[in-house]
This record gives C-alpha cells, sequence and structure tokens, in this order.
C-alpha cells in the first residue's frame, strides 16, 4: 500500500514565515507607490485609470494573499500554493499598473515640456 505521511502535505513553518514576510515587504511597497503617486503634483486624468486599476487590483490579491498566509491553515501545501499564485497574480498586475504609471507620467512630462513656453 502507498500511504501518505500527513506531515508530508505541510509546509515547513519557517519557510511559511519567509514567505509571510516577503509578502508584507512587496505589499507595503506597493501600497506605498500608490500613496506617492496619489500625492504627485500631475494632475490626475481619466487616462491614469490604465495604470490605477490594475495596481489596486493587484494590491488587491496581495492583501487576499497575505491574508491566506496569516492563516495556520496555510501550512498545507495546497493553500500554501494558492496563496502564492494569487500573489504571483497580484504582483504581476502591481507592476503592470506600475509600469503604466511611469510611462504615462514620463509622456506627460514630455509633452509638457514640449509645449512652446513651458519652460
Amino acid at each position: 500500500m502507498d500511504e501518505q505521511d500527513p506531515r508530508e502535505d505541510l509546509v515547513e513553518t519557517v519557510f511559511r514565515n519567509g514567505t509571510v514576510t516577503t509578502v508584507g515587504i512587496l505589499l507595503a511597497f506597493s501600497l506605498g507607490f500608490i500613496t506617492h503617486w496619489a500625492a504627485n503634483p500631475i494632475p490626475w486624468q481619466t487616462y491614469h485609470l490604465v495604470a490605477v486599476l490594475p495596481i489596486l487590483a493587484g494590491i488587491a490579491l496581495q492583501m487576499r494573499a497575505l491574508s491566506l498566509l496569516l492563516d495556520t491553515k496555510c501550512l498545507q501545501r495546497r493553500i500554501y500554493e494558492r496563496a502564492n499564485r494569487i500573489f504571483m497574480a497580484g504582483l504581476i498586475f502591481t507592476a503592470c499598473g506600475v509600469g503604466m504609471a511611469i510611462l504615462l507620467d514620463f509622456f506627460d512630462i514630455a509633452t509638457r515640456s514640449a509645449l512652446p513656453g513651458a519652460g
């Protein structure tokens, strides 16, 4: 018979704790970026939603992943891996939104400096 050890499907607590720390730090950076960008002196336009929406969706996914990881049930490999997938999706959304925000600001600044008499 092929019996599985129930502990085989568990994640080491030390490993999980490192993941929680990583997720928490990257979530803090994501929240810091959106806060900093909101305080940017360039006025917000409707087209900024192209960047803001993926950032906010990414932050929400990162928060969900952190919530899952903080639950003791996440020591089960299946739940731990699900939390990691959710976190990676959130990180990708956030990174895409940040990239869009940088491009939008770059093009906005380039357009303003290219205008006659804007300097």
